[in-house]
């Protein structure tokens, strides 16, 4: 017999998840159920998912708790990741150095300085070979925090696990690949934004036909938040950005049940809790909503939002760094409660320097401390039925809609041109920088305490932390590296696949993944096919208004 409302379509999917094998009880024994509320209320799993994208929630399985790591080498970054697994994290998520983030070897005049500073640096297949060693990437899922070189380092990765046994359509992860936010937020762009996109369209269309498990975005409002957005902003902005690349990968002529499945967004964890709760709750909804209504799309993974969460970096104090930890746990608490499919913990002296080996072991176990000691895992959107939550929802999701109209109209009422003309025209920019403004305002006049930067200041100069030291003797081995990598290769093969490459670049109806894989096989630098590309495309320059 088919069911008839909501709560007998919510059991029924409910039942047939697996369960952990835990007791789903409070401390004293109280049984709990999986879900609260009324049975013609919102349910998980079912449309529209302000509640939660799967009916079982963190009964069935917990978040995969994936720690954000990269420093010095792929040799020092590589024995960090294998810290990492062997005290429980369950996904890798790498940081690169800001050369790498911008498409410069490690020997670039620009580079000098920054090497393996802000992440691990990569130059060649033999540094992604080295980053890699002994971990099975067809068991454990891979992210990667990179943007404009996005296309290149996807090329490397599958050039290297292919190397190693592992076929991509094994490969499982995410590419960040969110171009559209580095000109709104993040900046570390290298061509002008069409031509970016051009790449972004070549992944999603390269990963959909090849890598049926890899994630080819991650549409990114962390960045958009650090750079000092509110959260409704955060919000909005990042889902324009979703529907931007669903009409992109359109025009490539994929359609949205091809696409929308694996796309992953990615949200920051902010200090006010319940409005970061309300915000992924408000997520779901638009995404779900807009999916369905407004593209057409009928595979209920389209309507889906799944998201990353990070707890967030300019939350935390260089002033009393240890008291970060508490910032952290409430933080990612927010994210739990508000029904992430995977949590970062930021590391309590981040505002000092990379985090340490034992600062991030203290972070990975606040996640283990929610997961197992909390029992907050044991019913799905626990706070769903507050009186303030549900308020709280509904106007951040008004909120956005406005914003959205707003875009839709830059664009003639494509979200696709809409986010490409708000970037020329400085509009996203302008925003958010009003934005920051008015919270540095607010900090400075004391409207907003922070403690230990504005107030409660006492024990500010008690702080002997270790930190991790990044040294020149680092760079100095990579450079040595690259230049190795350099000696040993074929040139003949280089010249012909940097050639490939600038002619495919020079068709727009060409997909260039073939073209990077055999360059990054041909041990093409990374600073050899961004600089191959941008012979083709240029090179972007913001200009800035007043």
């Amino acid at each position: 017999m088919s069911p008839t409302n909501a709560y007998e379509q919510w059991l029924e999917l409910y039942e047939a998840a697996s369960k952990r094998d835990v007791p789903f009880t409070t401390m004293s024994g109280v049984a709990l159920s999986p879900v609260y509320g009324p049975e013609d209320a919102e349910f998980p799993g079912l449309f529209p998912y302000t509640r939660g994208v799967h009916a079982s929630m963190y009964r069935a399985r917990l978040w995969t708790m994936r720690m954000f790591a990269g420093f010095g080498t792929a040799v020092d970054t590589n024995k960090r990741f294998k810290d990492i697994i062997g005290a429980g994290a369950t996904g890798l998520s790498t940081a690169f150095d800001m050369p790498t983030l911008l498409g410069l070897d490690s020997d670039h005049p620009m580079a000098l300085g920054e090497v393996g500073r802000c992440g691990v640096a990569i130059d060649s297949l033999s540094d992604m070979r080295d980053l890699f060693a002994d971990i099975d990437l067809a068991s454990i899922t891979t992210s990667m925090t990179i943007n404009s070189p996005a296309a290149v380092m996807l090329a490397l990765f599958v050039a290297q696990a292919e190397e190693s046994g592992v076929a991509r359509r094994q490969l499982g992860g995410t590419l960040q690949n969110d171009i559209l936010k580095e000109y709104q937020a993040q900046k570390e762009f290298v061509f002008p934004p069409r031509h970016s996109m051009r790449l972004v369209r070549d992944t999603i269309a390269f990963t959909a036909a090849e890598m049926p498990k890899w994630n080819s975005i991650s549409v990114s409002g962390y960045h958009i938040r650090e750079a000092g957005s509110t959260a409704v902003e955060e919000l909005a902005f990042t889902l324009a950005n979703g529907f931007a690349y669903v009409e992109l990968a359109r025009q490539a002529g994929l359609g949205v049940d091809d696409v929308a499945p694996r796309l992953s967004f990615f949200f920051n964890a902010h200090i006010d809790f319940f409005e970061e709760i309300a915000k992924y709750r408000a997520a779901r909804r638009l995404w779900a909503h807009w999916m369905k209504d407004y593209y057409g799309a009928t595979n209920e993974l389209s309507w889906k939002l799944r998201f990353h969460t990070q707890t967030a970096g300019v939350s935390l104090t260089a002033q009393q760094p240890e008291i970060n930890i508490a910032r952290t746990a409430i933080e990612a608490l927010a994210g739990v409660l508000g029904g992430t499919q995977s949590l970062h913990t930021n590391s309590m002296d981040e505002a000092l320097a990379l985090p340490s080996e034992k600062a991030a072991r203290i972070a990975l176990r606040t996640q283990q401390i929610i997961a197992h000691e909390t029992n907050v895992t044991h019913v799905a959107d626990p706070l769903g039925g507050s009186w303030f939550v549900e308020e709280l929802t509904d106007e951040m999701a008004r909120q956005a809609q406005d914003i959205f109209a707003e875009i839709s109209a830059l664009g003639d009422g494509s979200m696709l041109e809409g986010c490409i003309k708000g970037i020329e025209e400085n509009w996203f920019q302008g925003r958010i920088a009003d934005s920051a403004y008015a919270l540095e305002r607010s900090f400075n006049h004391s409207d907003r305490i922070v403690v230990g930067v504005n107030d409660f200041t006492e024990g500010n100069n008690d702080a002997d932390l270790e930190t991790l030291r990044i040294t020149n003797e680092d760079e100095r081995r990579q450079v040595q590296r690259l230049h190795h990598v350099r000696g040993d290769r074929n040139d003949e093969l280089v010249a012909r696949a940097l050639e490939a490459l600038r002619r495919d670049a020079r068709d727009p109806e060409v997909n260039l993944m073939p073209a990077l894989i055999d360059a990054a096989r041909a041990y093409v630098t990374v600073g050899e096919m961004m600089g191959a590309m941008e012979s083709v495309f240029g090179r972007h320059v913001e200009v800035p208004t007043l």
